[in-house]
Parts: structure tokens; C-alpha cells; sequence
């Protein structure tokens, strides 16, 4: 069995069931491309040794797709059609193996076009089946011992974006760059979304206060511009995943 891994709460606990059950025959095989920040392939590196499974790695090439690069409503569909070649490609050359995700049942009414993906690459979601939602992920996880029960959601660089805002190397690097430096000064939950060369950033509401209090304007400005941003801002609502998709529901 293959695990299509990316490190979070949802594909660890799928992952960990896996290797308890089936032991050297479960694999977690994680696709790395620009778009998956350095930190979180490292935690998925260090998760998959600590659970104990066989993890490998496979490169993504989703930047090549001109469709992926639109960055339409649907562009993780692209993300996730690249993906699921590679899977398909490994699970074949092992007899047929079957592919697994970590999509809960929660995943099932939210805007996940890398759903239909998966389903059509054969891809079975072992918790959306089971009903498991991201709570019960969490609790079961907790009652497993797995340190990371309460991992904050990381979606991939891409959605950093607005739809419509073409995707480049150059810009999900430029986004990785500016989230790692505010996490290297104290935020480990952070986004930073860009609209051209503006950046905004995006902390917990109960954090914003100390973004102010502990970094200086000067310096947040300065290494903004240094990587390229013209324009650097806060958001003052504070970190909300999937903001993005308030647009899509506007002109849905």
C-alpha cells in the first residue's frame, strides 16, 4: 500500500495505521515540488522516521501544466493530477498496489478539486469512507501518542495566491522565503498571501499584537523588499484558512 503523504495531521494518522498494519509493505510517498515549503518537508521527513514507515520521495512537475500555472478555481485538480500520475506509475511497478489519501470526511463539502483527482486515479480516502472528520483525526491521533495531533493546517504555497494570479517558481519561493523568516521571529502560524508584488501578512488574530510589539516595522519592510515585494502589509482580521475562496463563493 502507498500513502500519498504530505506531512499533515490527516495523511500521518493514514500513514501510521498503515505501517502498524502492514508493516515494510506500507510506504508514504511525498511529492516535492516549489510549491511545498521546505519546513513541511522536513516535519513530514522527520514524522515518517518517527512512526517508523518507509518514506520516499517523488519530484512533481505541476509548474510545467499551463493549466496549474493560470491558477484557476480548479488548480489543484492540475496539482493533484500530476501527483497521482507518479503514484499510479509507483503502485504499478509493484503489482498493483493500492493508493491511499489522507481526505477526511470534513474534505468531502469543502472546495477540494483535487478530490475528483484522486478519484480518478483509483486513489481510496480511508477516513472520508469511515465518516472520520478532522476532529476525530485529531482526537484519534492524540490517543495514539503522535506529537503532532494538533498540527495547524499548512495548505501548499500555491494558495497563497488569487485565482487568476499566475503561479511562477520565482513567486512560491518568494512567499516560502517571507513565511520562513517570520517564522525563524516567532510565528509558526503564519500566510502570506501575495496579489503582484504585494505581500500580506497573515497571523492568528491573538497574535497581531505581538507582531507589532516584537518585530520592528523597519526590519518586516526592508526584507520584504529584499526579496522582492514592492508592497508589505498586515492583515488585520487575522489568519483565516481558505480565505481565498471568499472570491470564489463572490462570483460563484
Amino acid at each position: 500500500m502507498y500513502v500519498a503523504y504530505s506531512g499533515g495531521v490527516d495523511s500521518t494518522l493514514v500513514a501510521t495505521i498503515a505501517q502498524e498494519q502492514l508493516g515494510t509493505n506500507a510506504i508514504a510517498v511525498t511529492g516535492v515540488s516549489d510549491a511545498l515549503a521546505p519546513h513541511l518537508l522536513e516535519e513530514a521527513r522527520q514524522q515518517a522516521s518517527w512512526i517508523g514507515i518507509r518514506h520516499i520521495e517523488c519530484q512533481t512537475l505541476e509548474l510545467k501544466n499551463p493549466n496549474y500555472r493560470k491558477n484557476p478555481i480548479d488548480r489543484c485538480y492540475s496539482c493533484k493530477l500530476e501527483l497521482h500520475k507518479h503514484l499510479s506509475e509507483i503502485a504499478k511497478a509493484a503489482k498493483g498496489a493500492q493508493v491511499v489519501d489522507g481526505v477526511n470526511y470534513d474534505d468531502l463539502n469543502e472546495h477540494r478539486p483535487g478530490i475528483k483527482a484522486a478519484v480518478e486515479a483509483g486513489v481510496r480516502s480511508p477516513l472520508a469512507e469511515l465518516d472520520i472528520c478532522k476532529n476525530s483525526v485529531r482526537n484519534i491521533s492524540k490517543a495514539l501518542g503522535l506529537p503532532w495531533w494538533d498540527k495547524p493546517a499548512q495548505p501548499c504555497l500555491a494558495s497563497r495566491f488569487p485565482y487568476g494570479d499566475p503561479i511562477t517558481s520565482t513567486r512560491l519561493q518568494q512567499v516560502g522565503k517571507a513565511e520562513q523568516w517570520l517564522r525563524v521571529n516567532g510565528f509558526t502560524e503564519v500566510r502570506v498571501r501575495s496579489q503582484g508584488l504585494s505581500a500580506r501578512i497573515e497571523v492568528p488574530s491573538s497574535q497581531i499584537h505581538s507582531l507589532f510589539f516584537n518585530l520592528k516595522r523597519e526590519d518586516i519592510v526592508n526584507y520584504f523588499l529584499s526579496i522582492g515585494f514592492t508592497s508589505v502589509s498586515i492583515d488585520l482580521e487575522g489568519l483565516v484558512s481558505g480565505k481565498l475562496n471568499r472570491t470564489r463563493k463572490t462570483n460563484g
